[in-house]
């Protein structure tokens, strides 16, 4: 293995350019050229690329985003497209190509895979946590710890103004920062798909909730931590639905993509490491159709098709702390 291609695809997350930086010097060390490829996809697509060398990739680990950029990339779907990329590889002398993205970046990495020999492994780098075969994913635990800081910070004027929020953090269709994140607040209550909660009951039994704790606690504040589409409308709507049933202002936050920014944690930089030196050993090691990952502490190898199968769950010792505290 001569040259390794790497992207960077789907949503951004903390840790990215450390798991870049990781490839480019473990590569460096085998004397391996990395080539990066901007914009995900597309720039396998385009061909535009520039080389990854020790100086270049030198003291990013830090910093938020992408060094490599990234986007969607619909034309994936496309045989045509799935096509170009492989002759960009060819082109460019890829032994080995590197995905660090999600769920939607690994199903198109899975079916290149179907349509080249040459090798492919993926690193797991989104916010929500999602990806089966890793226990955390690269960027979950910065996001976790700006959401946190936000609604701390709600919580101070909730204080003040003895009002209800709402505040809706990312996950996609996961629950993983919205359990997390609320557990550390000491939210009252936590909305996220796990729950399995009917979405025409949500208003009645959060109304339930709030009207039995303002009797016990008096005027205080009440945070609500709801993870995205987990009620069809949004937050907002929420928020003035709720506001209607029991007579009190409820307002609304959407954190948004101001969780996907930010310096890298310790966690997401040095798992970030991990898995990028992992994956560049795996493609020494002759692995294909993979993804380098971390569960029980131990570095392990999934395939790409497994890793959106939506059987990872949140922690249950978390959820059941967090069932308990309601009854």
């Amino acid at each position: 293995m001569k040259t390794v291609g790497i992207i960077t695809s789907g949503g951004d997350a903390p840790g990215m350019n450390a798991a870049i930086h990781s490839i480019v010097t473990t590569a460096s060390f085998h004397n391996i050229q990395c080539i990066g490829f901007e914009r995900g996809y597309n720039g396998l697509i385009d061909d535009i690329h520039h080389d990854l060398t020790l100086a270049n990739v030198k003291h990013i680990s830090h910093l938020g985003g992408t060094i490599l950029k990234s986007a969607r990339c619909p034309r994936m779907l496309e045989q045509k497209y799935r096509n170009q990329v492989i002759e960009t590889l060819i082109n460019n002398s890829i032994d080995g190509l590197i995905v660090i993205g999600g769920d939607g970046s690994f199903q198109g990495a899975h079916l290149l895979s179907q349509i080249t020999d040459i090798p492919i492994i993926g690193v797991p780098g989104t916010i929500d946590n999602d990806i089966d075969g890793s226990d955390y994913t690269i960027g979950f635990d910065t996001a976790s710890n700006t959401a946190l800081d936000a609604i701390d910070k709600i919580r101070d004027t909730a204080d003040a103004f003895e009002r209800i929020f709402i505040i809706e953090v990312m996950g996609r269709h996961s629950g993983q920062l919205a359990l997390n994140v609320g557990i550390a607040a000491e939210a009252e209550q936590i909305i996220c798909p796990e729950m399995a909660i009917d979405p025409h009951l949500i208003v009645q039994n959060i109304a339930q909730h709030i009207n039995s704790y303002l009797i016990d606690n008096g005027h205080a504040s009440y945070i609500i931590v709801a993870a995205e589409n987990t009620y069809p409308d949004g937050a907002l709507a929420l928020a003035e639905l709720l506001t209607k049933q029991i007579g009190i202002e409820c307002r609304a936050s959407v954190l948004g993509h101001m969780q996907r920014g930010g310096l890298a944690s310790c966690a997401d930089r040095t798992l970030a490491t991990k898995l990028g030196a992992f994956a560049v050993e795996s493609l020494i090691s002759g692995y294909n159709n993979v993804m380098s990952g971390q569960v029980n502490g131990q570095l392990t190898l999934t395939e790409l098709e497994k890793t959106g199968l939506g059987t990872k769950q949140v922690d249950p010792y978390l959820l059941n702390i967090y069932t308990n505290k309601l009854n």
